[in-house]
């Protein structure tokens, strides 16, 4: 292969602007299982500590199942990057404006977690515009453990 180009090796080849985006529009990230190794992970990335994440004796003793995930464990599954949105506007996105989130249920090692991301607003601007995505979480049982918003500042079409 002599034409090869690094210009064209991308996971997504149409990129996309502002106006491209569509209320409802969805952007599924791939499940994971919370194993123990990612409780592990979790615990050295963020240096928390407590034991009602990292003890199992700590969590039989309050009535968990298993270990509890910390709510930001959870979140960070929700990371655009884990999923295809990021590539799609590679050459759009300015930056990440606003994320907030509510931790509705418990999520335990062992679970397997079901992130998306879904357009719930757009507001255009003259050159960009803000694209607002839902962020949800359902575990195996299809219960929404966690919902959220993300906000994301992108630009329209050059002309």
């Amino acid at each position: 292969m002599t034409d090869f180009d690094p210009a064209q090796h991308r996971m997504v080849q149409a990129q996309r602007w502002f106006e491209d985006f569509t209320l409802g529009e969805r952007f599924v990230i791939p499940s994971r299982t919370q194993t123990e190794a990612v409780f592990a992970a979790f615990q050295t990335a963020s240096g928390d500590t407590h034991p009602i994440h990292y003890d199992i004796e700590c969590c039989r003793a309050r009535g968990m199942p298993h270990l509890l995930a910390h709510g930001f464990q959870t979140l960070i599954h929700t990371a655009p990057g884990a999923g295809l949105f990021p590539f799609i506007v590679e050459e759009s996105m300015i930056g990440f404006l606003e994320q907030s989130s509510r931790f509705l249920k418990p999520v335990y090692a062992g679970d397997t977690i079901y992130p998306a991301l879904e357009v719930t607003e757009l507001v255009p601007g003259r050159t960009t515009g803000v694209v607002t995505l839902r962020s949800t979480v359902f575990n195996q049982r299809r219960e929404l453990v966690l919902e959220g918003m993300q906000k994301f500042f992108i630009r329209r079409r050059p002309a």
